[in-house]
């Protein structure tokens, strides 16, 4: 199988945990894409979705699934989203596609958290993809620095603004051997909007594709 097809077996597989009658929450990137694909066969039975991004919105609106805002939104059961890298302990690292900050928030609110992602995603220590963290603007060279402090090698990602308007610094050169105080502490530095680190809140539920089929783990 293509990495392509299993990204579509993944996301097809997260059709099981949706709910009629709810609003789900739905990711970014290629892995998240064939999940919408997949909803789109159930639209009439939910009530819509909420996006991390305006590239899921208008996926999701052209197939006719309708969009609300978090803010309208008391309760969601499950948050549906790739991701970059994925560790035994369910942490993750996400924003290859910049979507990072929206993603989170999303995740936050959400009762379960699926993870969707193909075998290649999968390691034992965080960090040979690098480290996204989005940035505002104007902090962009005292956040490097900092980083640079803490062991990593920032790079600006070139022509890319988030959809809310901020930068994205990627971080090369890092071994996270403990994700969640590296989370706190990057999300601490001024200037800083979110990291990339998925791992006070990581997932519930993984669902791998492999050769030999979607292979699910549980938290």
């Amino acid at each position: 199988m293509t990495q392509d097809e299993l990204k579509k077996a993944v996301g097809w597989a997260a059709l099981k945990y949706v709910q009629p009658g709810t609003v789900v929450g739905v990711g970014t990137g290629s892995t998240a894409a064939h999940f919408i694909d997949a909803l789109a066969t159930v639209k009439h039975q939910i009530e819509g979705a909420v996006s991390s991004s305006e590239a899921s919105t208008l996926k999701l609106k052209a197939l006719g699934i309708p969009v609300f805002d978090l803010n309208e939104i008391d309760d969601l059961a499950i948050y549906v989203d790739g991701a970059d890298e994925i560790n035994p302990q369910m942490q993750m690292i996400k924003g290859g596609g910049a979507a990072l900050t929206r993603e989170k928030i999303v995740a936050a609110v959400a009762d379960k958290f699926i993870c969707i992602a193909d075998a290649s995603k999968e390691v034992d220590v965080l960090g040979r993809f690098p480290l996204p963290v989005e940035v505002i603007p104007m902090a962009r060279a005292y956040v490097a620095r900092e980083l640079v402090k803490l062991g990593g090698l920032p790079e600006y990602r070139q022509h890319v603004v988030t959809d809310n308007g901020n930068i994205i610094l990627d971080v090369h050169n890092l071994r996270i051997l403990d994700p969640s105080a590296l989370e706190k502490t990057i999300n601490a530095l001024p200037g800083v909007v979110t990291v990339g680190l998925f791992a006070t809140r990581g997932a519930d539920i993984a669902l791998i594709g492999t050769p030999d089929g979607v292979k699910t783990i549980e938290k």
